[in-house]
């Protein structure tokens, strides 16, 4: 075998690898040098708001600039962290270039006139819009896009934060709750390690956070106390539930400014007046800007949490309310290093209450916290062993882990899919976005409400008080009467091509289309009705819009096996039929079957006979 046979099989990975470093290497030092300048300015911004404090008083004017900016000329990139997600999960409008200057401009403005924000926002913008750029530039396909805005996302957190590897991995885990991409590992390294080279290259360091406990911990070799660990599991638990306040806490108060305020623009004077009134109301400007160092060492503030026993309880709570005001009323920058601040704090003060060491706590929620409200545990582990050191790395994992589970599925970033649900029993459709499944749940959670109300309604109306003469009318004039009866309807999803895999010599045909025999399988079972429906255009799970004429069938089309029957006998044919319905999106709503019948008759459910299922 020739040299060059030997390496025919290296040439085609190192072909690409060499392709994503002429591309990422470029755009992730445009970034690290955008997030060079981004921090530089951000330390001036906060330095000019503690020397002239007045600047608080502009903080309404302020909003209302940035949000009449955002309307003229921003209007695609108001999207932010996640319009970029969107277009990883589906390529289509691509991210806006000026969405860089906009971001940068808006985020320093913010914090100098004393908006509670961060900063991740303003680099994962800046790192996917210069990817967006490129990515154009080089006129890239779909699939070539989607790793350079990872990239892009992985060079503007690695370098904003310092913590490379970190970045990289919440690149490839903040796409999809439970999944990582794979595909753009490399390249998602390459950039964050390019993109915090070139950051500190510009002479811009990051605050040293000391953590006394993981030092000694390091030096004198790592002991598991189990003691700590079970305080750690609390803690961490904590700090997961706090996530979640947080995220929909961010929620609930973008849709009350929304009501509110119709007109976008006008939303930030609202919240910059909340926000001095806030200030005046608990007489304290600490709450304001990004909080890693307080204006008098009394502050709080992150750095204060890791060098001070319990500093104030509820500061972690006031930062939350400061942080939500200024972002839900359309401020910029991002929601992370107010959760670092959120973290630190609570792990402070459940170091008291737990009798923990204080720096070690504020390590744990520093981090978790974060883990919890982005679904990011690993990345969020790696990050505290790229800040702390990797002493302890089991409290790490332990808080980050627990923390991610208890913040259930709520997130910073809506965009965020469901690939893998965090809980077995969680009834969620595979690769549904977050945002569409805090709708789907609103939905559910009102029509059960208005079934609530119709029911009691209906009693009170049995329940009313009337003359025998009038009864006597009634059913003179209308001899039937209607009752009713729950019964469960479930819709499987699924492809009319899919077939049932058989073994035996014609296994390669492949066996019975598997929506036939779900259908045979129920009328097995004594399900109440079984049908087939095929579509003929359109469009399901975020797919491919699907068309299907009557020359060429599609096999590719989503179809529908509808299913009626009580809600036990249907739970109990899909744990029968597992196998067929894994992967599947699974819809189950609550019916009722009226039953019409002459007074005196018999009241039994007569059997259905809908039409027979579809071909």
């Amino acid at each position: 075998m020739t040299l060059r046979d030997r390496a025919a099989p290296w040439a085609g990975p190192m072909a690409a690898v060499g392709t994503w470093l002429c591309l990422t290497v470029p755009m992730a030092a445009i970034v690290g040098s955008l997030c060079a300048l981004f921090l530089w300015s951000l330390d001036r911004a906060t330095q000019a708001r503690l020397d002239y404090p007045w600047l608080l008083y502009g903080l309404p004017v302020a909003g209302v600039v940035i949000g009449f900016v955002y309307h003229w000329v921003g209007r695609p990139a108001e999207g932010g962290n996640n319009l970029i997600v969107d277009q990883i999960h589906e390529p289509g409008g691509g991210v806006p270039l000026r969405m860089a200057p906009l971001i940068l401009v808006s985020t320093v403005i913010t914090h100098l006139f004393g908006g509670s924000a961060g900063r991740e926002g303003t680099a994962v913008q800046l790192g996917g819009s210069i990817a967006g750029g490129i990515a154009r530039l080089c006129r890239l396909d779909a699939a070539e896009l989607r790793i350079l805005l990872m990239g892009g996302i992985a060079a503007g957190f690695g370098a904003v934060f310092g913590t490379p590897v970190a970045g990289a991995v919440f690149a490839l885990e903040v796409l999809t709750i439970g999944r990582i991409e794979y595909e753009a590992l490399i390249p998602c390294l390459i950039a964050a390690v390019t993109g915090d080279w070139v950051c500190h290259a510009w002479g811009v360091g990051h605050v040293h956070y000391p953590v006394a406990f993981l030092a000694g911990a390091e030096a004198g070799g790592f002991t598991l106390d189990g003691v700590l660990l079970a305080k750690v599991a609390i803690a961490g638990i904590a700090f997961g539930l706090a996530a979640r306040l947080f995220s929909e806490a961010s929620h609930l108060v973008q849709t009350l400014y929304k009501a509110l305020c119709p007109y976008a623009p006008l939303r930030p004077a609202i919240g910059g007046l909340l926000v001095i009134g806030l200030v005046h109301a608990l007489g304290t400007r600490e709450y304001l800007g990004i909080g890693v160092i307080g204006a008098t060492p009394e502050d709080a503030s992150i750095l204060n949490f890791f060098i001070s026993p319990v500093v104030h309880d509820w500061s972690w709570l006031w930062k939350m309310l400061f942080t939500v005001i200024t972002l839900g009323a359309g401020f910029k920058g991002g929601e992370v290093t107010p959760l670092f601040f959120i973290g630190a704090g609570l792990g402070n003060a459940l170091s008291g209450l737990l009798g923990a060491p204080p720096d070690l706590f504020a390590a744990l929620g520093f981090v978790a916290l974060f883990a919890g409200a982005a679904n990011t545990p690993l990345a969020c582990v790696i990050m505290g062993i790229e800040l702390f050191g990797a002493g302890p790395t089991v409290y790490l994992a332990t808080a980050c882990f627990l923390a991610y589970m208890a913040s259930g599925h709520s997130s910073i970033y809506l965009s965020q899919r469901v690939g893998i649900a965090k809980r077995a029993a969680a009834l969620v459709p595979p690769d549904i976005s977050l945002r569409d499944l805090r709708q789907m749940r609103s939905a559910q959670s009102e029509a059960r409400t208005a079934r609530v109300v119709s029911l009691a309604a209906l009693r009170r109306s049995a329940q009313a008080t009337v003359s025998p003469h009038h009864i006597q009318d009634t059913d003179m004039l209308h001899p039937h009467r209607v009752s009713s009866e729950e019964v469960g309807m479930v819709r499987i999803y699924l492809k009319p091509g899919e077939r049932l895999r058989t073994p035996g010599r014609f296994a390669f045909f492949g066996g019975r289309p598997v929506y036939r025999e779900l259908v045979l399988a129920a009328k097995r079972s004594g399900i109440l009705n079984a049908v087939a429906h095929h579509t003929h255009f359109g469009y399901s799970n975020h797919g491919g819009v699907e068309d299907h004429a009557v020359e060429l069938a599609n096999p590719h089309l989503t179809m529908c096996v509808e299913l009626i029957a009580p809600r036990d006998r249907l739970e109990l044919f899909c744990r029968e039929h597992g196998p067929l319905l894994e992967r599947k999106v699974v819809i189950y709503k609550e019916l009722e079957q009226w039953r019409v019948a002459r007074h005196g008759e018999s009241s039994e459910v007569p059997d259905m006979t809908l039409a027979p299922a579809v071909a």
